[in-house]
């Protein structure tokens, strides 16, 4: 099945096999479960954030969202390098999720570059001068 170009449906997804690895996770030993509940806050709070840019009420308030959507992704992918690297037999079922999330990355990196080169909306230029 062919992944979805929208963010938001990817993070959703990507959200819930988050969960259900954190589920698998809370059988190992007290640091991996640790770990896991970082990776489980970080993990969910992509896809929470982009919904919140989604209803942006301006282009600031996207973007700043949207900054945050990133911020919690780059954290993720930290703490599923951090469990693949120091639990070895997770590298596998670890990697996938690595690979989506630096994919998400790069999404949302180019929807924050993006909304920064376009700027100001007009009518957000015209409250500023009244």
């Amino acid at each position: 099945m062919a992944k979805s170009r929208d963010v938001r449906v990817r993070s959703f997804d990507f959200a819930c096999d988050v969960i259900k690895l954190h589920r698998d996770l809370q059988e190992d030993d007290w640091t991996v479960r640790r770990l896991s509940n970082q990776l489980l806050a970080s993990g969910t709070s992509i896809g929470a954030n982009l919904a919140e840019a989604a209803s942006g009420q301006t282009r600031a308030d996207f973007i700043a969202k949207n900054c945050i959507a990133l911020k919690e992704a780059r954290e993720t992918l930290y703490w599923l390098r951090l469990i693949a690297k120091t639990t070895p037999a997770l590298g596998t079922h670890i990697a996938p999720l690595a690979m989506e999330c630096d994919e998400m990355i790069a999404m949302v990196t180019a929807i924050v570059t993006t909304a920064r080169r376009n700027g100001p909306t007009p009518a957000s230029r015209e409250l500023r001068r009244g």
